[in-house]
């Protein structure tokens, strides 16, 4: 009996495998401890295997890929209309092995090393950033406390900073200080590490060919053409721009019935760094700027058209089309 189709159940420990034969019976039914999973694979001729998206899912792909097998990844929330009654190990691996058979079922496209190695400098920074921002707020927070108070912003932190440092010893106790510039110091040293990580960032962007040219986008940088690049490794999956736009969550939520289209506010349903990264890079709306973006291309044909009565709860056009510029 040849195995043809695989469902695994990917975990940090145990793994659950299940196999079915050209006919659709189960062929195996088994888990496999973390050291035994290559082993078995590179026992089995090729086959169909198909993994949740989840976290370790492109390491074993690119692995299991080595072993001569066609390895499909979907998203968790696909796979989740094929489990049958309670859930369990075993009961996933079923419902992945019948998922992956599907005609209509949407993959996600492994990836590399390289790419991923990218995106983990993405995550890094992006610790840092949200440490900094909290190292500023400890900073004015304990500032204001004594009557020490500057305006918003990183920048003025910095002179916040420097404020104390020169302060006499009159003014603020030395305990306080003390304290305060051992807040700096850590801003300081964080602050190099941001650095470091966009250097190494830029020097990557130089070397790939699709995030230099998602860079002449207005309003998308080298942090943002780098991200996409490593998150999407193949733009050809996606047959348009609207179609990529649902992927990142930048469309409404749709809630129809009954031949009666009720759209509401944008899904948030894919990545939320990409997205943040487009919705923070893209230039003001032209009623307070000059400056337009790919993403105003598309509703700006019917911006001029009358507003007309609309229900509760629905949007004008150019808002269901996914503009995010003018908030």
């Amino acid at each position: 009996m040849q195995i043809t189709t695989i469902g695994l159940d990917l975990a940090k420990s145990i793994f659950q495998v299940h196999g079915i034969d050209a006919s659709g019976q189960t062929a195996v039914r088994k888990k496999l401890r973390r050291a035994e999973v290559l082993r078995f694979f590179q026992a089995l001729p090729p086959c169909l295997v198909g993994m949740e998206a989840c976290a370790t899912a492109h390491y074993w792909a690119r692995e299991i890929g080595a072993c001569g097998h066609d390895v499909r990844l979907m998203a968790p929330s696909y796979v989740k209309a094929y489990l049958r009654r309670q859930k369990n190990d075993a009961a996933d691996a079923e419902a992945i092995c019948e998922a992956v058979q599907r005609p209509t079922m949407r993959f996600v496209p492994v990836k590399s090393a390289e790419r991923q190695g990218v995106l983990v400098l993405h995550r890094t920074r992006e610790l840092l950033v949200r440490h900094r921002t909290m190292l500023i707020n400890a900073i004015r927070g304990h500032c204001a406390e004594f009557g020490i108070v500057a305006p918003q912003g990183a920048r003025r932190a910095v002179e916040l900073i420097e404020h104390i440092r020169q302060t006499e010893a009159g003014d603020i106790s030395q305990l306080i200080r003390a304290s305060l510039l051992t807040l700096a110091d850590q801003l300081d040293a964080i602050a190099v590490q941001i650095h470091a990580l966009e250097r190494r960032l830029l020097v990557w962007h130089r070397q790939d060919q699709d995030s230099q040219r998602l860079a002449t986008i207005p309003g998308v940088g080298i942090i943002s053409a780098t991200a996409l690049a490593a998150s999407v490794p193949d733009p050809k999956l996606f047959r348009s721009g609207r179609e990529f736009a649902a992927f990142l969550g930048l469309v409404p939520r749709q809630n129809s019935s009954g031949g009666k289209a009720r759209l509401g506010r944008i899904s948030k349903m894919g990545d939320r760094y990409l997205r943040k990264l487009l919705v923070v890079g893209d230039p003001p709306s032209p009623n307070r700027s000059l400056g337009r973006s790919a993403l105003d291309s598309i509703p700006a044909r019917t911006q001029a058209r009358p507003r007309c009565h609309r229900r509760h709860g629905q949007q004008d056009r150019a808002d269901r089309l996914g503009r995010v510029g003018s908030r």
